[in-house]
């Protein structure tokens, strides 16, 4: 499984409940809190599962999060917005790897799990499709 800790900014990797693996992260511009809405800049909060692993994205390499799951759409739905989606694990924006080191000190993302592109090689190696993520405060 795989654990995030919004507070540690620390992406954990576990297998039969031990961490075997540590990594920094960085997540969305506004990170505190669970994401509500399409552009809110918020990482989602809560459990979720691995989907797809994605190594033509717009960054380098990309796995995504189930968000947003029933209980996340009908929240949004009767706020009558957006939950928004696409949300992913990824490396750094493409071009950007050699910068990672320095653009990991900012919460940057548009509600994303972002890894430096190395760290991201080592997460898309000890995943696969179907693993549960949870993404704690």
């Amino acid at each position: 499984m795989v654990l995030v800790v919004k507070s540690e900014s620390r992406l954990y990797l576990l297998r039969n409940q031990k961490v075997f693996a540590s990594y920094r992260v960085k997540f969305g511009a506004n990170p505190k809190g669970h994401k509500q809405q399409q552009g809110d800049a918020r990482t989602p909060e809560g459990r979720y599962e691995l989907g797809y692993k994605n190594s033509n994205s717009s960054f380098y390499k990309s796995i995504h999060v189930s968000y947003p799951n029933a209980k996340d759409r009908a929240r949004a739905r009767k706020r009558g917005v957006s939950p928004g989606g696409e949300i992913m694990i990824h490396g750094q924006a493409n071009g950007w790897g050699s910068f990672g080191w320095v653009i990991q000190f900012f919460n940057w993302t548009d509600g994303c799990i972002a890894l430096t592109d190395s760290d991201m090689d080592r997460v898309w190696a000890a995943v696969d499709p179907g693993t549960p993520i949870e993404i704690r405060p």
